[in-house]
């Protein structure tokens, strides 16, 4: 299949950059730019694409408020926050309003391309270096020593390896079960857990303590 994406950023080059970058892969087409918000939103409905890069601050409507307004229509597209600011607290609201990725404008263009990739597998990424500092700061918090509403063991082993950035792949040869399966666990987790997609999930576990350094 070919990804279909939407660039919402208010600076010509960037939006030039990231298509030449994206249009340059054999799987992805961009089929849109728009440089403010509200924009973002009438093209996002217009062209329906598959993932939508957004920046932070746009003219008339900022990318958070976009993401959150997307992700309340009935079938949203997956939205990258992608920005200069590696504010932890943007990156946290992001993440609580359903973004699908993070990625910082000067991580390159590899981790664009890989941010995207992965947002449509189900998936979100976040620049390491803000990774590294999110869960750092979650593992110094105080435990919650019931590490869960009702996960089963299972569950449990999944959410743990899910913390440690490891694939659904991965996941699976480490369990020995189908990657069918840890799907199935990473479902029942974020509905227990009020996670909104897998790094949600992670969060939670190094919050509670169920993950660990």
């Amino acid at each position: 299949m070919t990804i279909r994406v939407l660039i919402a950023d208010d600076h010509d080059l960037v939006r030039h950059g990231f298509r030449m970058i994206l249009d340059a892969q054999p799987d992805m087409r961009v089929v849109g730019e728009v440089a403010d918000g509200e924009a973002a939103l009438a093209a996002a409905r217009r062209l329906s694409p598959d993932v939508v890069l957004a920046d932070i601050r746009m003219p008339r409507l900022e990318g958070i408020e976009v993401l959150k307004r997307l992700n309340a229509e009935t079938h949203p597209p997956k939205v990258i926050v992608v920005t200069t600011f590696d504010d932890d607290d943007y990156v946290r609201t992001a993440l609580d309003a359903g973004a699908s990725g993070f990625v910082l404008k000067r991580s390159g263009p590899a981790l664009l391309v890989e941010a995207v990739r992965a947002a449509v597998a189900g998936d979100t990424l976040i620049s390491p270096s803000l990774t590294i500092r999110l869960l750092t700061g979650l593992a110094e918090r105080k435990p919650d020593p019931e590490n869960g509403p009702g996960l089963s063991e299972r569950e449990r082993q999944v959410v743990r390896l899910v913390a440690e950035g490891k694939s659904n792949a991965e996941i699976a040869t480490d369990l020995f079960i189908s990657a069918g399966t840890v799907k199935t666990h990473i479902a029942n987790a974020q509905r227990k857990t009020g996670a909104r997609n897998r790094v949600g999930i992670a969060a939670w576990a190094w919050r509670t303590g169920l993950a660990t350094p």
